[in-house]
């Protein structure tokens, strides 16, 4: 199987669906001649034009809103917002409009319309930049959530998402546009709501999100070397949540810690964590831990921000004191 960066398939899969479909088009700060800050929209105006690939005024709430319209009227949009961080100057069209008109019509109006973003801290990018928000939009009912890993995800994701007809949000890791991985010539499509189980393991299972994938792996090879199995689940989409592999792992290995960049206080660790303990609570040997990041403003200091975010030898050394029983009354440990 042929290997391409995050971004080469982001692309690809766009360009896919805009031979496919003629009703699909791009709309964002950047997204035309300069393929956005991060070059992933790259040559797609030179294929489609920009009728189709749509560069706007710095006016977030003005393009979601063409956005909308555009949905619900038979087109279906992709959104390109620069930074994640951006999502709050679209929350009113986002979640009161495009996440609420299917109901409030009953029925009869759909919004199928994909807004792509991005996350993730340690880049450098200071407090206004470097911001993981998914736990705000998976709250709205309404929306659908999704969280790719890797390339491969990142193309099976975005087509299923401009097929469906929901409002749906999906959200890049930044730093993982130039990592590579394995993608099939030949199309594919990855379903909502289908969890996959990229290590299997029998003391702890190991619940996580976007970037937080390959930290969760890195420390499953750590507690390898140390005789601790460890299963690692990357639930691939928050909302719908493939609650049944979760569970079902967990009732095999009676642990889990659920990791996820975005920030600890209300958010998506503890969802996960609060279903595990709903529906597996009596084939826990130990509290469902939660690993997400401090609850601060991400610091521009380097050494500073590295400290906000989950590690591949935090996570290896909380799993260490579950497995072996000891309590971590205010001790997790989030970073090495």
């Amino acid at each position: 199987m042929r290997e391409i960066t995050l971004s080469q398939a982001v692309n690809e899969a766009l360009a896919e669906e805009m031979r496919r479909d003629e009703t699909v088009f791009i709309i964002g700060e950047d997204v035309a001649e300069a393929g956005t800050p991060f070059k992933v929209l790259s040559g797609l105006v030179e294929e489609f034009g920009t009728a189709r690939v749509v560069d706007t005024p710095i006016a977030e709430p003005g393009f979601m809103g063409i956005a909308v319209g555009a949905a619900m009227t038979g087109s279906r949009p992709v959104v390109d917002l620069m930074f994640g961080d951006f999502i709050f100057l679209i929350m009113d069209q986002l979640c009161n409009q495009a996440a609420k008109t299917h109901y409030m019509s009953g029925g009869k109006l759909s919004v199928p319309l994909v807004l792509r973003t991005n996350l993730g801290a340690t880049r450098r990018s200071a407090a206004q930049h470097s911001q993981s928000l998914h736990a705000l939009v998976a709250h709205i009912p309404g929306l659908k959530v999704a969280l790719p890993s890797s390339a491969y995800e990142a193309k099976g994701l975005m087509k299923t998402a401009i097929r469906d007809n929901n409002p749906v949000v999906i959200f890049e890791d930044k730093l993982m546009y130039q990592e590579k991985a394995g993608v099939p010539d030949e199309e594919y499509l990855i379903p909502f709501g289908v969890a996959n189980v990229k290590r299997e393991g029998t003391d702890i299972t190991l619940i996580a999100t976007s970037s937080m994938v390959q930290v969760a792996e890195k420390a499953a090879e750590i507690l390898a070397a140390e005789g601790i199995s460890a299963e690692v689940i990357d639930p691939r989409t928050i909302v719908p949540l493939d609650e049944a592999t979760l569970i079902k792992s967990v009732k095999k290995t009676s642990r889990a810690i659920v990791i996820d960049e975005g920030h600890q206080s209300y958010g998506v660790t503890s969802e996960i964590a609060s279903r595990l303990n709903e529906k597996a609570f009596y084939h826990l040997d130990a509290p469902v831990l939660r690993m997400g990041a401090m609850d601060v403003p991400v610091p521009f200091s380097p050494a500073l921000e590295d400290l906000t975010v989950p590690t591949p030898e935090g996570v290896a050394a909380n799993a260490r004191k579950l497995v072996a029983g000891e309590m971590i009354d205010g001790e997790m440990i989030n970073a090495a």
